[in-house]
């Protein structure tokens, strides 16, 4: 299977604002990955490709 892909490991990622939950909290929330890199945190983005579609 071959093919190009627009990002590869260790390539820049442009600055997002997500949706979160934190089950400490029981609540929801919001952080952007500038937020992330300011506190100097540790950050891994992975995708789930077919992930909730119905087959």
């Amino acid at each position: 299977m071959s093919g190009h892909y627009g990002i590869k490991v260790g390539d820049a990622v442009q600055d997002f604002r997500i949706e979160t939950y934190d089950p400490s909290k029981g609540d929801f929330g919001q952080i952007s990955l500038a937020e992330l890199r300011e506190a100097k945190k540790w950050t891994v983005l992975f995708f789930y490709p077919a992930d909730f579609t119905f087959v």
